[in-house]
């Protein structure tokens, strides 16, 4: 599998070795992030915009921004100037979770104890991991509190664990479609999802 990733990316370093939640550990990992607008001095206007399982970091304008050609961002109704997240007022900041395939250490990364890539071998991803990833991201931009945190579904249980890992690090949460905890029948439908998934994963290694 090929990875997409958007032409303006931009890439941090996470620190190595990076722990995980539920075990293991990432060397030499990175994540990819995009930014619209400009932060303010005081850096009091960033907003971090998480996407659901399948999205990315590319949340606004077109991936080709100078030819307005290519993918044209998830969110784009919301991000831009005059939008709900106005790029004239807000720096906003789009990240691709760790495990996705858009420039974030991932499945189809070489793993650097084998030199092959991890494949099914990548370790299990959690919200709090990719929470604790998007602070080492806050850090590196000089963020030490977001105006907000935004997100839908997965993205939103994104912004809830930030105000239980990092509550003084955001000024408010925008959780759309998501909840704290599923049903057991939610559960069940993510484990058929989640087994087919590694199957795919696993015949591609």
């Amino acid at each position: 599998m090929t990875e997409f990733i958007p032409a303006n990316s931009l890439f941090i370093p996470l620190p190595s070795p990076f722990p995980m939640k539920r075990g293991g550990e990432l060397i030499d990992a990175r994540m990819a992030y995009e930014t619209w607008g400009s932060l303010n001095a005081d850096a009091s206007n960033a907003v971090l915009v998480c996407h659901a399982l399948s999205g990315n970091h590319h949340v606004a304008g077109y991936t080709d921004a100078a030819d307005q050609e290519g993918t044209l961002g998830w969110w784009d109704n919301l991000v831009g100037p005059g939008k709900p997240l106005d790029t004239n007022k807000f720096f906003v900041v789009g990240v691709n979770n760790l495990g996705g395939c858009y420039g974030s250490s991932g499945p189809n990364t070489v793993n650097q104890k084998t030199g092959k890539l991890y494949g099914a071998d990548f370790p299990v991803v959690t919200v709090e991991d990719w929470v604790n990833s998007q602070a080492r991201l806050a850090d590196h931009l000089g963020v030490q509190s977001w105006a907000a945190v935004v997100g839908g579904s997965l993205g939103g249980m994104q912004a809830l664990q930030w105000t239980l890992s990092y509550p003084e690090r955001l000024q408010h949460a925008v959780i759309v479609a998501s909840a704290p905890k599923l049903t057991a029948q939610n559960i069940a439908f993510n484990e058929v999802a989640r087994q087919a998934i590694l199957k795919i994963g696993r015949a591609h290694v």
